[in-house]
């Protein structure tokens, strides 16, 4: 049996069998994790997979598994011991300014800038309401690019702002063409075969020097500022994963 909405999965769960496939993006609230396992333990199959589902879900957990792609000095702060060890480790470097990254907030509205992770350490000191997060070293001078991979089918297109350091094309940001190498390519589907993303949005900073760097990735993303279209980019997502699917 194939289920292919997340409707379908939720009228059905009680019947699904090993064997069993499930199309889609899980939209349990909350517990979607502890869903996923549920289906793994059963033997049904999940297309996207769910360790994708997972990562797309948590900017947190990605800095955990894909930390290797990015910037250097990259942590997840889970609890106040971890902030007190990153704030030893950044101070002794020098590494300032800094950026945070609030979890499960998109379209640049988690991100944030600190002169100093003092001041981060500060602000937060009376709470723990924002746990877990990513915090970074701010990096200067970069292009931001965003890359859209959904099977054959690969595009790529910066993003700068002039007035904000988010590049964002929800926070005002601009947008043009990016050559689609085959370097930045192969970084990005290394990326994608570790999270075992069938598809992605992925953001990449690349240096003056050329060195790329992920910042985060995901399921789904507009399509503002790409080529292609949201039905038609839907389209090609879904034919990969029945693809996948009979296979």
């Amino acid at each position: 049996m194939i289920i292919r909405s997340a409707g379908d999965l939720k009228k059905q769960y009680q019947d699904l069998r090993s064997g069993d496939t499930f199309l889609g993006i899980l939209t349990y609230r909350h517990i979607k994790t502890s869903i996923l396992i549920d289906l793994l333990e059963r033997g049904i199959s999940c297309f996207p997979s769910p360790l994708s589902q997972v990562l797309n879900h948590s900017k947190a957990t990605q800095a955990v598994i894909l930390k290797e792609w990015m910037l250097p000095h990259t942590q997840v702060i889970t609890r106040r011991a971890d902030f007190i060890d990153t704030m030893n480790t950044y101070t002794r470097l020098g590494i300032a300014p800094v950026v945070s990254k609030e979890d499960h907030r998109h379209c640049g509205h988690g991100i944030r800038k600190w002169d100093t992770i003092e001041i981060l350490y500060n602000f937060l000191a009376f709470s723990d309401a924002s746990y877990p997060f990513v915090i970074q070293p701010f990096l200067e001078n970069f292009t931001d690019v965003r890359v859209i991979i959904a099977g054959d089918y690969t595009e790529a297109y910066v993003r700068h702002n002039p007035n904000n350091f988010r590049m964002n094309i929800a926070m005002g940001g601009m947008n043009y063409p990016h050559e689609m190498s085959a370097d930045l390519l192969g970084f990005c589907r290394r990326i994608m075969e570790r999270g075992k993303f069938p598809y992605a949005h992925l953001d990449i900073h690349i240096t003056d020097e050329g060195t790329f760097y992920l910042s985060e990735i995901a399921l789904n993303g507009g399509t503002k500022g790409a080529k292609i279209r949201q039905g038609e980019l839907n389209q090609k997502k879904n034919e990969l994963l029945e693809r996948l699917a009979n296979q």
